[in-house]
Protein backbone atom coordinates (compact mmCIF):
# COMPACT_ATOMS: atom_id res chain seq x y z
CA UNK A 1 0.00 0.00 0.00
CA UNK A 2 1.40 3.37 -1.01
CA UNK A 3 0.64 6.49 -3.00
CA UNK A 4 3.37 9.10 -3.64
CA UNK A 5 6.85 8.89 -5.10
CA UNK A 6 8.22 7.96 -1.64
CA UNK A 7 6.55 4.54 -1.92
CA UNK A 8 8.05 3.63 -5.32
CA UNK A 9 11.44 2.26 -4.10
CA UNK A 10 9.65 0.03 -1.58
CA UNK A 11 7.39 -1.47 -4.23
CA UNK A 12 10.32 -1.92 -6.62
CA UNK A 13 12.34 -3.69 -3.94
CA UNK A 14 9.43 -5.99 -3.11
CA UNK A 15 8.88 -6.84 -6.79
CA UNK A 16 12.57 -7.77 -7.11
CA UNK A 17 12.73 -9.86 -3.93
CA UNK A 18 9.25 -11.22 -3.19
CA UNK A 19 5.91 -12.16 -4.74
CA UNK A 20 3.61 -9.14 -4.75
CA UNK A 21 -0.01 -10.34 -4.84
CA UNK A 22 -1.58 -6.90 -5.19
CA UNK A 23 -1.08 -3.16 -4.94
CA UNK A 24 -3.35 -0.69 -3.16
CA UNK A 25 -3.10 3.03 -3.83
CA UNK A 26 -5.31 6.10 -3.63
CA UNK A 27 -7.66 7.02 -6.49
CA UNK A 28 -6.19 9.09 -9.33
CA UNK A 29 -6.06 12.83 -8.66
CA UNK A 30 -6.37 16.02 -10.65
CA UNK A 31 -3.12 17.93 -10.95
CA UNK A 32 -1.62 20.91 -12.76
CA UNK A 33 -3.26 24.07 -14.01
CA UNK A 34 -5.48 22.09 -16.37
CA UNK A 35 -6.63 19.87 -13.48
CA UNK A 36 -6.07 16.79 -15.62
CA UNK A 37 -6.36 13.38 -14.01
CA UNK A 38 -2.95 11.79 -13.54
CA UNK A 39 -2.03 8.29 -12.51
CA UNK A 40 -0.18 8.18 -9.20
CA UNK A 41 3.43 6.88 -9.13
CA UNK A 42 2.54 3.59 -7.47
CA UNK A 43 -0.23 2.93 -9.98
CA UNK A 44 2.17 3.51 -12.84
CA UNK A 45 4.64 0.97 -11.46
CA UNK A 46 1.89 -1.57 -10.80
CA UNK A 47 0.72 -1.29 -14.41
CA UNK A 48 4.28 -1.58 -15.75
CA UNK A 49 4.72 -4.86 -13.84
CA UNK A 50 1.21 -6.18 -14.60
CA UNK A 51 0.26 -6.33 -10.91
CA UNK A 52 -3.28 -6.51 -9.57
CA UNK A 53 -4.33 -2.98 -8.61
CA UNK A 54 -6.97 -1.68 -6.18
CA UNK A 55 -7.79 2.06 -5.78
CA UNK A 56 -10.51 2.40 -3.15
CA UNK A 57 -11.81 5.74 -1.90
CA UNK A 58 -11.58 4.17 1.56
CA UNK A 59 -10.67 0.85 3.13
CA UNK A 60 -13.55 1.23 5.57
CA UNK A 61 -16.03 -0.84 3.54
CA UNK A 62 -16.80 -4.57 3.45
CA UNK A 63 -15.99 -4.59 -0.26
CA UNK A 64 -12.50 -3.25 0.38
CA UNK A 65 -11.82 -5.87 3.03
CA UNK A 66 -13.11 -8.58 0.70
CA UNK A 67 -10.68 -7.51 -2.01
CA UNK A 68 -7.74 -7.59 0.38
CA UNK A 69 -8.81 -10.98 1.74
CA UNK A 70 -9.09 -12.39 -1.79
CA UNK A 71 -5.39 -11.72 -2.31
CA UNK A 72 -4.56 -13.65 0.91
CA UNK A 73 -1.36 -11.71 1.67
CA UNK A 74 1.11 -13.06 4.24
CA UNK A 75 2.05 -9.50 5.19
CA UNK A 76 0.91 -6.05 4.06
CA UNK A 77 3.64 -3.45 3.45
CA UNK A 78 2.64 0.21 3.77
CA UNK A 79 4.67 3.22 2.62
CA UNK A 80 3.01 6.65 2.73
CA UNK A 81 -0.42 5.27 1.84
CA UNK A 82 -2.37 8.20 3.27
CA UNK A 83 -5.04 6.36 5.29
CA UNK A 84 -5.05 4.99 8.84
CA UNK A 85 -5.80 1.27 8.66
CA UNK A 86 -8.65 -0.11 10.72
CA UNK A 87 -8.14 -3.10 12.99
CA UNK A 88 -9.87 -5.52 10.61
CA UNK A 89 -7.29 -4.68 7.94
CA UNK A 90 -4.39 -4.86 10.40
CA UNK A 91 -5.55 -8.30 11.52
CA UNK A 92 -6.04 -9.68 8.00
CA UNK A 93 -2.51 -10.93 7.11
CA UNK A 94 -0.91 -13.57 9.37
CA UNK A 95 2.21 -11.43 9.86
CA UNK A 96 0.39 -8.13 10.23
CA UNK A 97 1.13 -4.86 8.47
CA UNK A 98 4.58 -3.27 8.30
CA UNK A 99 5.07 0.44 7.68
CA UNK A 100 8.11 2.14 6.14
CA UNK A 101 8.20 5.43 8.03
CA UNK A 102 10.53 8.36 7.28
CA UNK A 103 11.72 9.18 10.80
CA UNK A 104 13.33 7.61 13.84
CA UNK A 105 10.17 6.88 15.80
CA UNK A 106 8.90 7.93 18.26
CA UNK A 107 10.21 11.28 16.96
CA UNK A 108 7.96 12.79 14.30
CA UNK A 109 4.90 10.65 14.17
CA UNK A 110 2.67 11.95 11.42
CA UNK A 111 4.22 13.99 8.56
CA UNK A 112 7.93 13.62 9.38
CA UNK A 113 9.97 15.08 6.50
CA UNK A 114 9.00 18.74 6.78
CA UNK A 115 8.93 18.61 10.57
CA UNK A 116 12.50 17.33 10.88
CA UNK A 117 13.91 20.05 8.61
CA UNK A 118 11.79 22.78 10.20
CA UNK A 119 13.00 21.82 13.67
CA UNK A 120 16.64 21.96 12.61
CA UNK A 121 17.27 18.27 13.26
CA UNK A 122 20.68 17.15 12.09
CA UNK A 123 19.84 13.44 12.05
CA UNK A 124 16.73 11.54 11.02
CA UNK A 125 16.25 8.09 9.49
CA UNK A 126 13.75 5.38 8.68
CA UNK A 127 11.76 3.01 10.84
CA UNK A 128 10.20 -0.32 9.90
CA UNK A 129 7.23 -0.55 12.23
CA UNK A 130 4.53 -3.16 12.84
CA UNK A 131 1.35 -1.14 12.59
CA UNK A 132 -1.35 -0.90 15.20
CA UNK A 133 -4.55 1.17 15.27
CA UNK A 134 -2.76 4.36 16.37
CA UNK A 135 -0.92 6.95 14.29
CA UNK A 136 2.65 5.62 13.97
CA UNK A 137 2.49 4.09 17.46
CA UNK A 138 3.27 0.46 16.66
CA UNK A 139 6.32 -1.52 17.81
CA UNK A 140 9.63 -1.08 15.98
CA UNK A 141 11.10 -3.84 13.82
CA UNK A 142 14.24 -1.97 12.68
CA UNK A 143 15.68 1.53 12.29
CA UNK A 144 18.51 3.19 10.39
CA UNK A 145 19.86 6.72 10.78
CA UNK A 146 20.56 9.29 8.06
CA UNK A 147 22.03 12.79 8.20
CA UNK A 148 19.98 15.81 7.21
CA UNK A 149 22.16 17.90 4.91
CA UNK A 150 22.28 21.69 5.17
CA UNK A 151 20.70 22.05 1.72
CA UNK A 152 18.11 19.26 2.07
CA UNK A 153 14.55 20.04 1.06
CA UNK A 154 11.48 17.97 1.83
CA UNK A 155 11.89 16.50 -1.68
CA UNK A 156 15.60 15.61 -1.51
CA UNK A 157 15.38 14.19 2.00
CA UNK A 158 12.30 12.16 1.08
CA UNK A 159 14.04 10.74 -2.00
CA UNK A 160 17.04 9.60 0.03
CA UNK A 161 14.98 8.11 2.84
CA UNK A 162 12.68 6.31 0.40
CA UNK A 163 15.59 4.23 -0.89
CA UNK A 164 17.04 3.76 2.58
CA UNK A 165 13.68 2.51 3.84
CA UNK A 166 13.26 0.10 0.93
CA UNK A 167 16.73 -1.37 1.48
CA UNK A 168 16.14 -1.75 5.21
CA UNK A 169 12.79 -3.45 4.64
CA UNK A 170 14.26 -6.03 2.28
CA UNK A 171 17.15 -6.63 4.69
CA UNK A 172 14.97 -7.38 7.73
CA UNK A 173 11.82 -8.85 6.19
CA UNK A 174 13.07 -12.48 5.97
CA UNK A 175 14.08 -12.52 9.65
CA UNK A 176 10.78 -10.91 10.63
CA UNK A 177 8.73 -13.48 8.71
CA UNK A 178 10.83 -16.28 10.22
CA UNK A 179 10.03 -15.04 13.73
CA UNK A 180 13.68 -14.20 14.39
CA UNK A 181 13.09 -10.45 14.68
CA UNK A 182 10.62 -9.45 17.38
CA UNK A 183 9.16 -5.92 17.22
CA UNK A 184 9.96 -3.79 20.26
CA UNK A 185 7.57 -1.23 21.78
CA UNK A 186 8.38 2.41 21.07
CA UNK A 187 9.85 4.31 24.01
CA UNK A 188 7.71 7.03 25.49
CA UNK A 189 10.65 9.40 25.83
CA UNK A 190 11.32 11.60 22.82
CA UNK A 191 7.89 11.34 21.22
CA UNK A 192 6.95 14.26 18.96
CA UNK A 193 4.07 14.70 16.55
CA UNK A 194 4.23 16.41 13.15
CA UNK A 195 0.88 17.97 12.17
CA UNK A 196 -0.54 17.85 8.66
CA UNK A 197 0.73 20.69 6.48
CA UNK A 198 -1.64 23.41 5.26
CA UNK A 199 -1.17 25.92 2.44
CA UNK A 200 -1.24 28.82 4.89
CA UNK A 201 1.75 27.34 6.75
CA UNK A 202 3.90 28.63 3.91
CA UNK A 203 3.35 32.31 4.68
CA UNK A 204 6.58 34.00 5.78
CA UNK A 205 6.89 35.95 9.02
CA UNK A 206 9.93 38.13 8.43
CA UNK A 207 10.44 38.74 12.15
CA UNK A 208 11.84 35.21 12.39
CA UNK A 209 15.57 34.67 11.96
CA UNK A 210 17.17 33.97 8.59
CA UNK A 211 18.10 30.47 9.79
CA UNK A 212 14.49 29.70 10.72
CA UNK A 213 13.20 31.02 7.40
CA UNK A 214 15.74 28.98 5.46
CA UNK A 215 14.47 25.87 7.24
CA UNK A 216 10.89 26.82 6.40
CA UNK A 217 11.69 27.20 2.71
CA UNK A 218 13.51 23.86 2.55
CA UNK A 219 10.92 22.07 4.68
CA UNK A 220 8.04 23.26 2.52
CA UNK A 221 9.66 22.52 -0.87
CA UNK A 222 7.87 21.38 -2.96
CA UNK A 223 4.66 21.64 -0.91
CA UNK A 224 3.03 23.82 0.36
CA UNK A 225 5.73 26.26 -0.76
CA UNK A 226 6.73 29.52 0.91
CA UNK A 227 5.29 32.90 0.01
CA UNK A 228 4.95 36.54 0.95
CA UNK A 229 3.64 39.57 -0.98
CA UNK A 230 5.48 42.13 -3.09
CA UNK A 231 3.51 45.36 -3.54
CA UNK A 232 0.28 43.43 -3.09
CA UNK A 233 1.11 40.47 -5.37
CA UNK A 234 1.91 36.99 -4.12
CA UNK A 235 5.67 36.42 -4.19
CA UNK A 236 7.06 32.91 -3.79
CA UNK A 237 10.52 32.25 -2.40
CA UNK A 238 11.67 29.07 -4.12
CA UNK A 239 15.29 28.99 -3.05
CA UNK A 240 17.33 31.10 -0.65
CA UNK A 241 20.33 30.99 1.67
CA UNK A 242 20.62 32.29 5.24
CA UNK A 243 23.15 34.96 6.15
CA UNK A 244 22.91 34.96 9.96
CA UNK A 245 25.92 37.26 10.42
CA UNK A 246 24.44 40.07 8.28
CA UNK A 247 23.77 43.26 10.21
CA UNK A 248 21.74 46.19 8.99
CA UNK A 249 19.16 48.68 10.16
CA UNK A 250 16.45 47.80 7.63
CA UNK A 251 13.17 46.56 9.16
CA UNK A 252 12.41 42.82 8.77
CA UNK A 253 10.94 42.11 5.35
CA UNK A 254 12.83 44.87 3.55
CA UNK A 255 14.58 43.94 0.30
CA UNK A 256 18.23 44.91 0.63
CA UNK A 257 21.34 44.86 -1.51
CA UNK A 258 23.97 42.36 -0.40
CA UNK A 259 27.62 42.04 -1.33
CA UNK A 260 26.83 38.92 -3.35
CA UNK A 261 23.31 39.67 -4.55
CA UNK A 262 19.92 40.62 -3.20
CA UNK A 263 18.27 39.59 0.04
CA UNK A 264 15.68 40.35 2.65
CA UNK A 265 16.28 41.66 6.16
CA UNK A 266 14.90 39.32 8.83
CA UNK A 267 14.54 39.37 12.59
CA UNK A 268 18.14 38.15 12.78
CA UNK A 269 20.43 38.25 9.76
CA UNK A 270 19.37 38.34 6.12
CA UNK A 271 17.97 35.83 3.68
CA UNK A 272 19.76 35.90 0.32
CA UNK A 273 17.27 35.31 -2.49
CA UNK A 274 18.30 32.84 -5.18
CA UNK A 275 15.14 31.76 -7.00
CA UNK A 276 11.72 33.41 -6.85
CA UNK A 277 8.34 33.56 -8.58
CA UNK A 278 5.98 36.52 -8.85
CA UNK A 279 2.24 35.83 -9.27
CA UNK A 280 1.44 35.03 -12.90
CA UNK A 281 5.11 34.70 -13.86
CA UNK A 282 7.43 31.76 -14.33
CA UNK A 283 10.02 30.85 -11.68
CA UNK A 284 13.32 32.66 -12.25
CA UNK A 285 16.75 33.22 -10.77
CA UNK A 286 17.04 36.38 -8.73
CA UNK A 287 19.31 37.99 -11.34
CA UNK A 288 16.64 37.63 -14.03
CA UNK A 289 13.96 38.84 -11.64
CA UNK A 290 15.89 41.99 -10.77
CA UNK A 291 16.28 42.89 -14.44
CA UNK A 292 12.58 43.71 -14.51
CA UNK A 293 12.18 44.72 -10.87
CA UNK A 294 15.14 47.02 -10.11
CA UNK A 295 12.94 49.36 -8.10
CA UNK A 296 12.09 46.64 -5.60
CA UNK A 297 15.19 47.24 -3.44
CA UNK A 298 13.97 49.03 -0.32
CA UNK A 299 10.43 47.68 -0.67
CA UNK A 300 9.04 45.88 2.37
CA UNK A 301 7.65 42.43 1.63
CA UNK A 302 4.47 41.21 3.24
CA UNK A 303 2.87 44.67 3.42
CA UNK A 304 -0.73 44.77 2.23
CA UNK A 305 -1.40 47.82 0.11
CA UNK A 306 -4.59 49.77 0.71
Amino acid sequence: MGTPKFAVPTLKALIDAHQVVGVVTQPDRQAGRGRTVQALPIKQMAIEHDLSLFQPQTLRTPQALEQLAAWAPDVIIVAAFGQILRQDVLDLPPYGCLNVHASLLPRWRGNPLAAAILAGDEVTGVTIMKMDAGLDTGPIVAQQEADIRPDDTQATLGERLSWLGADLLIEVLPAYLAGELIPQAQPEEGMTYAPRLRKEDGQIEWEKSAVELDRQIRAFTPWPGVYTTLQGDRFKILQAAPMPAWRGDAPPGTIVTLADGCGVATGEGALRLERVQLAGKRPMDIEAFLCGQRECVGVCLGVTEE
